[in-house]
């Protein structure tokens, strides 16, 4: 009898069960050795690239397709071994590709698979409880879990879970892909349509009301959502606001009824008539799609964009979503470019402030603070500054969130706080770029503020905007933020505050002469403008409009106003504005001497507009009018030369230096 050597049965053994059946296939049908089988497997493991691709690579041959099945049904098996569920094979098991694009579409969002590595496979309603399939490349991953509790547990849906490969899953993900890619170029035809054309009477469109839509009805808001009257509306809504020459639009659900509100000049106002609170659900999910945004997140607030064609120009409305009591109101800030004229000649009419702010800009270094509130015009200013000093020669860059201005010539940073590109680390960046001017869209917080202040002192220009009342409050912002007085003072070149007052229509506004108590309440001289004429805006309520049957003013429509001007108070700082900021000097005693040395206050400067005729005392009144009086009392101490601009003690005539602080008598 023959025996075969231990070794020899050793060895034999070895080569059978050290690899998978998968390798050991491959090893005995003489595709690969041993060896080049075990450096497969541990370049496989390092590198993360699939065992196949590394055995194609190392061989210089295609692998047979029935090999490449055997590897797949190992790969399969052991996946279900280990994550202890069902396997999805595509070329077995049969998939719908029509089905899952609706279920990414209407159910759970592209992001989210493609973040999870995961897909949705079938809806099965009919089940108790009824529950979506999704194939996971991953099953385990919890975070992938409660993404998916999230978002189908508004809809009283669980799901079970599938274990796919990485291979499977790709294909998948870029088939759909693909498709959408396919259904987005007719889209972008639609997109870029002039939606001037879908300007017509709201009366045409129908909401039938065969559905009893909840909140929480999420697939009727989206089949809702792409019915036409729905898009129709939400057309005509933009297309009005574009026509009207509208500022934003507010989409505000009320328990009631639906409430779309337009803010032009300024001014919010009713757009149409209260609509059906039923179509709430659906406009609000039309909006989210047409913005890219997450139509099953109702919870948070979301940010998105939309961009149209209008008139042959193209024009970005700027989306914000927000939960309210009665569902997610829709706020769209229209950013149109190609309206707007920059030029700091072409936004201040004064002079003396133009001239001033000219000189500011042409600095080459320092810092600019550009304050005021929301929608004030601070991006028109900074941009009106930039353009002034945009050259080949000049390297400019911004960071903004979002951008609103495109400006050949200079480089534009777009704010992504997700990825954790935020205003102080792109400023940061910036200075890496050998910068000479920066722009910094919003410095709200202590880094951003410090970081553009040692810009503005290692040599270059730095603007930026701040949210204060005034200019001299900017100091007082900057030191509420951590900013040490002496960085502020040496770095500062000046500060820039404005307002938006409405311009009073030139075809039908009215004249009149105020009486002396009106001029006295806003410090004016009676002596001198009860010979100026002033105007008052005519402005029709809506049952005079609706009585003049449409016979109103060409130009403004019965508003009384049209179009807006800017109002500016420019701080240029000065050697005693520097001292009073190191000595931490209250905003009151800031203002004072700022005033002493010749700074147009915004009440003084938006006076001034009224005796031009471009506004009225009543815009004053409801945009800038904070501090009465404060100029002619100014003035009033000036010219008696009885009070110390320093302490403010009070001085005898014949005095010619305060004897209290030694500062000399101000003289006119």
């Amino acid at each position: 009898m023959t025996y075969s050597s231990p070794n020899r049965r050793s060895t034999a053994l070895t080569t059978r069960t050290e690899f998978s059946p998968f390798g050991n296939k491959l090893v005995q049908s003489g595709y690969v050795n041993s060896d080049q089988m075990r450096q497969a497997l541990i370049e496989s493991r390092k590198s993360g690239i699939p065992l196949t691709e590394v055995l194609e690579s190392l061989t210089g041959r295609q692998l047979t397709p029935e090999l490449l099945r055997q590897y797949k049904k190992q790969q399969l098996f052991e996946l279900k071994i280990l994550y202890g569920v069902e396997s999805l094979d595509p070329e077995v098991n049969s998939i719908a590709n029509s089905i899952i694009s609706d279920l990414i579409e209407t159910l759970i969002p592209i992001d989210i698979c493609r973040r999870h590595r995961l897909v949705p496979l079938s809806k099965h309603e009919d089940q108790n409880p009824p529950y979506v399939l999704v194939a996971m490349v991953a099953p385990d991953d919890l975070n992938a879990q409660d993404d998916l509790k999230r978002i189908l547990r508004p809809q009283n849906l669980e799901f079970q879970r599938m274990v796919i490969t990485q291979e499977d899953y790709q294909q998948i993900i870029n088939q759909y892909l693909d498709d959408l890619a396919v259904r987005q170029k007719h889209l972008e035809q639609e997109k870029y349509t002039d939606i001037n054309q879908d300007l017509e009477s709201l009366e045409n469109l129908d909401f039938e009301d065969d559905t009893d839509e909840t909140e929480d009805d999420l697939g009727a808001a989206m089949k809702s959502a792409e019915d036409a009257p729905v898009i129709n509306l939400v057309n005509r809504i933009l297309a009005k606001a574009l026509h009207e020459g509208i500022s934003d639009i507010h989409i505000e659900p009320q328990e009631e009824n639906l409430r779309i509100r337009f803010r032009k000049d300024g001014v919010l106002r009713e757009a149409f008539d209260p609509l059906p609170k039923k179509i709430v659900p659906a406009v609000t999910a039309r909006f989210k799609i047409i913005s890219n945004l997450d139509i099953a997140e109702r919870r948070l607030p979301q940010d998105g964009r939309i961009r149209r064609l209008f008139e042959g120009r193209k024009v970005d409305f700027r989306v914000n979503t927000l939960p309210s009591r009665y569902g997610e109101k829709v706020c769209l800030r229209i950013l149109d470019n190609s309206a707007t004229q920059l030029g700091l000649d072409k936004l201040i009419t004064n002079p003396e402030t133009l001239s001033i702010v000219q000189e500011m800009v042409a600095r080459p270094f320092g810092l600019i603070l550009v304050t005021g509130p929301t929608g004030s015009g601070k991006t028109t200013s900074l941009y009106s500054a930039l353009s002034e000093r945009n050259d080949p020669g000049i390297n400019i860059s911004t960071v903004e969130d979002p951008i609103e201005y495109s400006l050949p010539g200079i480089n534009q940073v777009q704010v992504i706080r997700e990825k954790g590109l935020d205003f102080g680390t792109a400023l940061r960046a910036f200075l890496r770029q050998d910068p000479d001017v920066l722009l910094v869209g919003e410095t709200r917080d202590k880094e951003t503020a410090k970081t553009a202040i040692e810009a503005a002192l290692t040599g270059h220009l730095v603007l930026t905007t701040l949210h204060t009342n005034d200019a001299p409050g900017a100091i007082a912002r900057l030191g509420e933020m951590g900013v040490e007085p002496f960085m502020v003072s040496s770095s500062l070149i000046g500060v820039l505050a404005q307002r938006l007052v409405r311009r009073v229509c030139s075809e039908c506004r009215i004249p009149y002469t105020p009486t002396t108590e009106e001029l006295a309440r806003y410090g004016l001289s009676a002596s001198q403008d009860l010979e100026l004429t002033f105007y008052k805006a005519n402005t029709l309520t809506a049952e005079q409009l609706q009585e003049a049957n449409g016979n109103v003013c060409s130009k403004c429509g019965g508003v009384g106003y049209k179009g807006r001007c800017g109002v500016y108070e420019v701080m240029r700082i000065t050697e005693n504005l520097q001292t009073l900021i190191n000595e931490e000097a209250p905003t009151e005693r800031i203002k004072e001497v700022a005033v002493e040395e010749g700074m147009i206050t915004l009440l003084a400067y938006s006076l001034g507009l009224v005796r031009e005729g471009q506004t009225t005392l009543e815009e004053v009144d409801r945009v800038v009018f904070t501090d009465t009086g404060l100029e002619a009392e100014l003035k009033a101490k000036r010219k008696s030369g009885l009070t110390c601009r320093t302490c403010e003690a009070q001085l005898q005539p014949e005095w010619l230096d305060c004897p209290y602080c030694m500062t000399p008598r101000f003289q006119d």
